[in-house]
């Protein structure tokens, strides 16, 4: 609980940063859920003092942060969800300090490819499907 400065410096570079899952999925009673992540920078403080500083920088010069997700989905007895994401730079900071100075800079040069490709069929359930490419993210929590 003593007050709280955080530095975070990230730097990516030249780097291949991939995620890439290939599913074939049958006959399952029950919910199944495929998920395919690539982050090039990713920070996140918590803290709860009286005070917490935090200074980050987040530079992401990597080739492609990309992710896909190619599935093959049939026959299934509950919920289905397919989701893939790709992201530059995220940033969080979570604190019910009194005082929270925060300074967050992120550059993305990069660039971000994110991708879903489905075949699904005889689904009881629900059907989520979602890609998502993300330069720069910051959420700042403050309760």
């Amino acid at each position: 609980m003593d007050d709280t400065s955080v530095t975070n410096e990230q730097y990516a570079s030249s780097a291949m940063i991939g995620s890439t899952l290939n599913a074939s999925v049958k006959d399952v009673g029950g919910t199944v859920s495929l998920s395919s992540q690539a982050v090039c920078n990713s920070a996140s403080v918590s803290t709860d003092p009286t005070v917490t500083s935090v200074y980050s920088n987040q530079e992401c010069q990597a080739i492609d942060p990309s992710s896909s997700l190619n599935a093959n989905v049939a026959n299934i007895g509950n919920d289905v969800s397919l989701a893939s994401t790709a992201v530059g730079n995220t940033f969080e900071e979570d604190t019910n300090a009194g005082s929270m100075p925060v300074q967050t800079y992120q550059i993305n040069a990069s660039s971000i490819n994110s991708s879903v490709n489905a075949n699904v069929s005889n689904i009881t359930g629900n059907l989520s499907v979602s890609s998502a490419a993300i330069g720069n993210s910051a959420q700042i929590i403050h309760y």
